[in-house]
């Protein structure tokens, strides 16, 4: 581990190069003409690109380096979900492209705000990874935050947007104030915001506990939302169906991994004595999610809303896997697990984190390649005998909708297998329980949908118009799907070295 007192740049070129990209992009967008925003497109794509391979120099060099006071920090958990962050926003934009432009979307003298706003909520989200101090992750989580308020609300003349941009809005404030709350009751109880200084003040009997107590749960109930779990879900159905389908992907995507990661750093670097405190809150917000999740997406018809609830039941999954890493069994708080079983069941969390996202990127691809000009492809009709008008793409869905349920090979199954081993090897088999069932009850509504594509006849025999940079990754994000789950071992062992190098440092 490097420790450097004064502020080293090396580890924050990515965010500045960033920063830099994204305030030149917008100033360059002024000056273009409608039809020529493919330049705006482009010039974005080759910003991911140059964060990507800056973050990739300091992922192969696989040190863990802190710096502006301890405030950032460059480790290999960070850089390897930044670099899934650039690739499920850099898709985003790809799929996006056509959507937005028949939707008014880039149109305008500022028309280009829709690639600016992404990168910058990416920005927010770099700063959410790799904070090392509470104020810092706080700031990328507003910076986020704002820039997706805006782009829900992106569609001034669109009532539904505008509605939908109002409600998250105000529930954000909401959970940002339980979030800022919580932190400052941390700060009271230890007298500082770094979260290795809070760690050890927490591990001390200096602290006072009751306020530390206190202030987690108001801390975990920010972050609960943040995640989109039960009870703190309720933005999540209306939001994603409420928005633009470029700016639900947006939101259901690249945030996953940031809010993620937050968790590992307020929770298991911050707070990891008050283990057996937080974890208990997981496990409820986890069934609880599991449970509510799953049950109402049935009853949907509308496929942007079932895939919401299926977001607050993957989310679930999620906490299985941070709550697994802790204690031994969480009905036995006195047995604590050991660093290995938290290294792996934390890695387990994180691989099913990025095999949401990238399932997810792929669901949305299908529902906006559906949809045209003056049409939504939203409803659970609208993929009516899509076999028949599309057989390829009604395959990549197929795929993305069983590796969602968890049927092998997909990758889905793979993430699920790694969590539910990660619970298992706790001792609480009742939690595995559980989840297999909801998991099972799961699979009924993305078959349904299944169902719907292959034995029903089509409503709508519009021929499908789509772009080849559309069409090609998206049928590479199907094929993905299948291949990262047939060979699942290298991505996992990715995820569990930069695990245990993150934990470990």
């Amino acid at each position: 581990m490097i420790q450097t007192t004064n502020p080293n740049l090396i580890p924050v070129y990515a965010e500045i190069f960033l920063l830099i990209a994204a305030s030149s992009i917008l100033l360059i967008d002024m000056f273009l003409k409608e039809e020529k925003r493919i330049v705006t497109y482009l010039l974005s794509l080759g910003a991911l690109l140059g964060c990507a391979a800056l973050s990739y120099a300091d992922y192969a060099a696989g040190t863990t380096v802190y710096t502006f006071h301890n405030m950032f920090v460059s480790d290999p958990m960070s850089n390897l979900l930044k670099m899934f962050t650039y690739l499920a926003i850099g898709i985003t934009l790809v799929y996006s492209r056509t959507y937005a432009t028949a939707r008014g979307m880039l149109s305008g003298n500022l028309g280009g705000e829709f690639y600016v706003l992404a990168l910058f909520s990416l920005l927010g989200q770099m700063i959410m990874i790799s904070g090392n101090n509470m104020l810092i992750i706080y700031l990328g989580l507003e910076l986020m935050s704002l820039s997706l308020y805006a782009l829900v609300a992106l569609r001034r003349d669109h009532a539904v947007s505008t509605e939908a941009s109002m409600k998250y809005f105000i529930l954000g404030a909401l959970a940002s104030g339980f979030l800022l709350y919580g932190i400052s009751m941390l700060y009271g109880a230890t007298g500082s915001l770094d979260i290795g200084e809070i760690s050890k003040a927490a591990s001390s009997a200096k602290a006072n506990a009751h306020i530390l107590v206190f202030g987690l749960v108001f801390l975990v109930a920010g972050l609960a939302f943040k995640l989109g779990v039960v009870p703190f879900h309720m933005w999540v159905p209306d939001v994603y169906q409420g928005s633009p389908t470029a700016v639900t992907l947006l939101l259901g995507g690249a945030p996953k991994l940031a809010a993620f990661a937050i968790c590992i750093r307020l929770l298991v670097e911050g707070l990891l004595p008050m283990a057996i405190d937080w974890q208990q809150m997981l496990m409820v917000l986890a069934v609880l999610s599991l449970a509510i999740g799953n049950l109402t997406a049935i009853a949907q018809t509308n496929i942007k809303r079932m895939l919401a609830y299926s977001t607050i039941a993957q989310m679930g999954f999620v906490l299985l896997g941070l709550l697994a890493g802790v204690v031994a069994n969480p009905l036995d708080p006195k047995a604590m697990a050991d660093a290995s079983n938290a290294a792996s069941a934390y890695s387990a969390a994180m691989y099913y984190s990025i095999t949401y996202v990238l399932t997810t990127l792929g669901t949305f691809g299908v529902i906006m390649l559906l949809s045209r000009s003056g049409f939504e492809a939203e409803e659970m009709n609208d993929f009516k005998g899509l076999a028949k008008r599309s057989p390829w793409f009604a395959i990549v869905m197929a795929i993305l909708l069983f590796s969602l349920a968890g049927v092998p090979p997909m990758m889905g199954f793979a993430a699920k297998f790694a969590v539910l081993e990660a619970v298992l090897s706790t001792g609480a088999v009742w939690l595995t329980v559980v989840a297999v069932m909801f998991s099972l009850i799961g699979a009924f509504y993305y078959l349904r949908v299944v169902k719907v594509m292959y034995f029903d006849e089509p409503t709508d025999t519009t021929p499908i118009v789509a772009p080849f940079d559309m069409r090609a990754v998206l049928s590479i994000n199907g094929i993905a799907t299948v291949l990262l789950g047939v060979f699942a071992g290298p991505l996992l062992a990715a995820c569990l070295n930069a695990m245990t190098k993150t934990i470990g440092s």
